[in-house]
């Protein structure tokens, strides 16, 4: 069970996979008997948010580094472009609800939308650390609790109800 525990944590600090994938990992008894929700949630999340402050203070200061680099430099200057047009933009149409629109950007389980993005977009947005880590941690609660709801069949009783 352990190792279980250990591989759900590693799962949730991937980027892309985070925490959406882990959850149903967890619940899974592929890999052995399926983990008590409560503390599958809490080596999830912990795993997902471990990342973030290193994200937020240093991501965006290695893709500067590496703007000007010969192999990397055109790629880290599209990831910087690409952060800085979405941040603004996201910042238009967000306006005074910008901490509401980065939970509900980590918050909604789609590809591309975890954590790991929303803190980079908060690092571009030069956001308040302390309320992006909120805002982002309370995303990571809501996109577990979808997972979980999702991975235990819940939404697949659902559409059988109402097909």
């Amino acid at each position: 069970m352990l190792k279980k525990y250990v591989l759900v944590f590693l799962v949730s600090m991937i980027p892309l996979i985070e925490l959406r994938g882990s959850i149903p990992i967890g619940l899974s008894p592929l890999w052995g008997d399926a983990l008590p929700i409560v503390p599958l949630y809490i080596i999830c999340i912990i795993g997902n948010m471990l990342p973030v402050p290193f994200i937020f203070f240093f991501a965006r200061k290695v893709l500067e580094w590496g703007a000007d680099k010969k192999f990397i430099g055109k790629f880290f200057t599209f990831c910087l472009e690409k952060g800085e047009k979405g941040g603004k933009k996201l910042q238009e149409k967000a306006g005074r609800g910008l901490y509401v629109a980065l939970f509900l950007f980590v918050g909604i389980p789609l590809p591309g939308t975890g954590a790991w993005t929303g803190t980079l977009a908060a690092s571009f947005l030069d956001m308040d650390f302390k309320k992006s880590t909120i805002a982002v941690m309370a995303g990571v609660i809501l996109a577990g609790i979808i997972m979980g709801i999702a991975s235990t069949g819940v939404f697949g009783a659902v559409g059988t109800i109402f097909s």
